[in-house]
């Protein structure tokens, strides 16, 4: 018998056997404690996976094996941020159309996270671009507008001549746009649509001493809300 490892030879006997089997199926079990993982949707931007994403599955993939042997009912779904930006962008580079690009790369994404390993439910596989998704979006923004807490206004936002887009603040390096490290961004006043978060604040303050998160993510959550009571001078 080999000794070494060929994962070539044993990996996709086995792969097919839990496609058969519908192994990662999440299903109801009466008495069983749920699990659930939710990593971030890659952008289907590009022909293929990087290793710094299995940087982020992998560990997810890890825990979610981790806790079905812990005897839990594990949902660990997949899907695709499509929806956006990067995915534009890169049918742009193409030339090309979102519909056309959008498919074939996410075919190829979920082909590679497949041969790696990761226990998917395929059954709950979303697209952000697929009018069966969005139409939920535009739902609940409806319900937001209804309610008096999406509004347009004006604001200075950062500006890259290149995408042709505002960034956010984290988008912004060094004074560059985060795509663009050689092109240095502006600042424009746009009008846009705002969500009114800032009428949950203090909930979302309160709330975040109830949850499991590491205290460094907690105080970034803290200063990302930026509670201010102002200050009080007193002259003699």
């Amino acid at each position: 018998m080999d000794e070494r490892y060929d994962p070539k030879k044993i990996e996709p006997a086995w792969q097919a056997e839990w496609q058969r089997t519908n192994l990662y199926l999440t299903r109801e079990q009466p008495g069983r404690p749920k699990f659930y993982i939710l990593e971030m949707f890659p952008y289907p931007s590009g022909a293929g996976l990087s290793v710094g994403h299995l940087h982020n599955y992998v560990p997810c993939d890890v825990i979610g094996r981790f806790k079905r042997m812990a005897g839990f009912s594990v949902l660990h779904p997949m899907g695709w941020d499509a929806f956006g930006l990067p995915a534009e962008n890169e049918a742009i580079l193409k030339g090309s159309h979102p519909t056309e690009t959008v498919p074939r790369y996410a075919a190829n994404f979920k082909r590679q996270l497949t041969i790696s390993g990761c226990a998917y439910d395929w059954t709950r596989e979303i697209n952000s671009s697929s009018p069966e998704y969005y139409k939920w979006t535009q739902w609940f923004f409806l319900m937001l507008y209804k309610r008096g807490l999406a509004y347009r206004a004006t604001g200075a936002q950062w500006w890259c001549d290149k995408c042709r887009t505002i960034l956010a603040n984290e988008q912004v390096v060094n004074g560059c746009c985060w795509r663009h490290t050689d092109n240095p961004v502006t600042k424009k006043d746009l009008e846009q649509w705002y969500i009114k978060i800032t009428d949950y604040a203090d909930r979302l303050l309160a709330d975040l001493d109830g949850i499991d998160w590491p205290e460094p993510i907690k105080l970034m959550q803290r200063n990302w809300i930026g509670r201010s009571e102002g200050a009080e001078l007193a002259f003699p």
